[in-house]
């Protein structure tokens, strides 16, 4: 295989897991470390990846990846995460769900559960919950960013402080190794900290992925949250850390 039908691959590869290794690489393709070794360095020459010792992984950077290709990244591990959220939301419950491709799955599963009483800032989740019946759903208002369907802002803030939530469900743009939830709009993260200060029950809602990738704007650490889903076990430093704080981790398989 010629390195440009290798690059694309290389990139694909990397946008799934949030990183790749060389080792990996070169047995992915047939070829030698030396073969694999160039080709992250093209990549990272071109601003594609960036090299970390004995591979890259996706840049760190002020701007997301496009929201319709997240929601292609890593499906599976993100219904897997779902799954095992809902599961831990009881019917009859009061939520909110913020803006990310891993809360719209949550959203997905829970088109059974009855008298829900859902608030969010994603229109994407009031369109998925809409055909549940049995579930009330509140939209914060706010500015809409027509790239996902996210209402931000100060006035969505505003409208989350009328609410006393059972569980707020968030997701992260990225989880760096000091354990900080990260996301690149600070008026979004102004919405998810209002959210979160409003509930009784925290959860983050996070793939393997998010551990792999930098984004500029703090939320929170992953320690003031009372649960996190996600589909890959924690690197020992943040499992520690979870431990100590006596945040529960779940790793849905």
């Amino acid at each position: 295989m010629t390195q440009s039908f290798r690059h694309p691959e290389i990139l694909d590869i990397a946008r799934r897991e949030g990183k790749v290794t060389v080792e990996g690489l070169a047995n992915h393709f047939g070829v030698t470390l030396q073969t694999i070794r160039r080709d992250l360095t093209d990549l990272a020459e071109a601003g594609r990846l960036e090299r970390v010792h004995g591979g890259a992984v996706l840049p760190s950077g002020t701007s997301n990846i496009r929201y319709e290709e997240r929601r292609s990244l890593n499906a599976e591990g993100k219904r897997a995460i779902a799954r095992a959220c809902a599961s831990e939301i009881p019917d009859g419950s009061s939520l909110f769900l913020n803006i990310g491709t891993t809360t719209e799955a949550v959203a997905q599963e829970l088109l059974h559960h009855e008298n829900l009483m859902v608030v969010t800032n994603n229109m994407n989740v009031a369109n998925i919950l809409a055909s549940n019946t049995g579930c009330e759903i509140i939209l914060t208002g706010g500015h809409l960013r027509p790239a996902d369907g996210g209402l931000v802002g100060t006035l969505a803030a505003e409208t989350l402080r009328r609410f006393r939530f059972d569980m707020a469900v968030i997701g992260c743009s990225a989880l760096d190794a000091g354990g900080d939830m990260l996301d690149f709009d600070l008026q979004e993260v102004i919405v998810s900290q209002t959210a979160l200060r409003q509930a009784r029950k925290t959860i983050l809602v996070a793939d393997h992925a998010k551990f792999a990738r930098s984004a500029p704007a703090r939320i929170a650490a992953l320690s003031d949250m009372n649960m996190v889903v996600t589909d890959a076990s924690l690197t020992p430093d943040l499992a520690q850390a979870c431990d100590a704080a006596g945040t529960q981790v779940i790793v849905a398989r």
